[in-house]
C-alpha cells in the first residue's frame, strides 16, 4: 500500500535551480495567469516574502504544473498534460497551511477544489468570472466616452478619504466573500498598498472622485487591472469605458498587455470593457472554502 502510485512523479518546494524552468512554464501560460506569475516573480525577488511554491516535473522531464501559495490562497497553473497532486502530498500540505481560496482559469481552480474536497474541504462560494484581455490601443470611441468636464489624472494627497469610500464600496461589491463581514482598517491598508505599489488613475467630475482604475498585479509582459468602480450615481455616463481605455492606453504604450476579470453576471462591466476592446480569454474562477 506504501507505493499505491509509484510512477507518479513527485510534487517539490521550488528551488533556486529550477526558477528559469518554471519562469519558462509561467510565460507559456502567462496570459492566463497574471496573478500567479506576479506572485511568482514577488515571492523570488522579495526576501520577506512568505509565499511558497510547488512544482512538478511530467513524465516527459519538462516542468508541468505549479502551485503558489499566497496568504492562505492557492493559485494552481496546470499545463496541457495535466498532472494532478497525490492526495498525500495535498494532505500534508493542508495540514500545515488551512487554505481559504482557490483562484486560476475554471478548469484548474476545479480539480484543485476537487482534491481539496476529497481532503475534507468545503466549498462556501464558487464565483465565476470571464478573465479578457487587450494587446492593442483601445478604440477610439471609447476614448471619447464619458461627460463634458469629466478630468482623468493622477490621484492627489487630498484625494484619500474619496478614493477610500470608492475602495470601501467596490470591496464590499464585488471583492468580499458571502457572509464575510467588511473591515475598514483592512481596506485601508488595501488602499494604501494601492497608493503606494501600483498604477492609478482617478476620475473628478464636478470638482469630486467619482471614479477610480488601478492595476492589481504585473508579471513578466502583462499588467492586470482590478478595481474598477464608478460612484453609483455616475454611472450610464461612459466615465467607467473612457476611464478603462485611458489607463489601458498607457499600459499598452509600455509594451505591456492588459488582463483583467470581471464576474460573469455583471453584464454592464462586461460591455464596457467589450466597447474599450477587451476580448475574452477564458473562464476564470474563485473558490472560498
Amino acid at each position: 500500500m506504501k507505493n499505491r502510485h509509484p510512477k507518479l512523479p513527485r510534487w517539490h518546494k521550488l528551488p533556486v535551480s529550477e526558477l528559469h524552468k518554471a519562469e519558462i512554464f509561467l510565460r507559456s501560460r502567462e496570459r492566463f495567469c497574471v496573478s500567479a506569475s506576479a506572485r511568482f516573480l514577488k515571492t523570488f525577488k522579495t526576501k520577506d516574502s512568505h509565499d511558497s511554491v510547488w512544482y512538478i516535473h511530467g513524465y516527459d522531464g519538462e516542468l508541468s504544473a505549479i502551485i503558489l501559495e499566497n496568504q492562505q490562497s492557492l493559485l494552481p497553473v496546470f499545463g496541457k498534460n495535466l498532472t494532478v497532486p497525490r492526495p498525500s502530498f495535498l494532505r500534508r500540505f493542508l495540514f500545515k497551511i488551512p487554505i481559504h481560496a482557490v483562484q486560476g482559469i475554471r478548469e484548474d481552480a476545479e480539480l484543485l477544489e476537487t482534491l481539496m474536497e476529497d481532503q475534507g474541504y468545503y466549498a462556501t462560494e464558487r464565483v465565476d468570472y470571464a478573465l479578457m484581455s487587450l494587446d492593442g490601443v483601445p478604440r477610439p470611441e471609447s476614448l471619447r466616452a464619458g461627460p463634458e468636464g469629466l478630468v482623468l489624472r493622477p490621484p492627489l494627497p487630498g484625494d484619500e478619504e474619496a478614493l477610500f469610500g470608492l475602495q470601501s464600496a467596490y470591496e464590499k461589491e464585488e471583492v468580499l466573500p458571502k457572509n464575510a463581514a467588511f473591515n475598514p482598517a483592512v481596506c485601508r491598508y488595501n488602499l494604501n498598498k494601492i497608493l503606494s505599489y501600483e498604477r492609478i488613475l482617478v476620475a473628478e467630475l464636478d470638482r469630486e472622485v467619482v471614479g477610480k482604475i488601478n492595476t492589481s498585479a504585473e508579471s513578466f509582459t502583462r499588467y492586470q487591472i482590478g478595481g474598477v468602480y464608478v460612484r453609483p450615481d455616475c454611472r450610464g455616463r461612459g466615465i467607467a469605458e473612457k476611464m478603462t481605455a485611458f489607463f489601458a492606453r498607457d499600459l499598452v504604450v509600455e509594451g505591456k498587455g492588459v488582463t483583467l476579470f470581471v464576474k460573469k453576471h455583471n453584464e454592464a462591466a462586461l460591455k464596457v470593457y467589450r466597447r474599450t476592446g477587451f476580448s475574452t480569454l477564458a473562464d476564470y474562477r474563485i473558490t472560498y472554502f
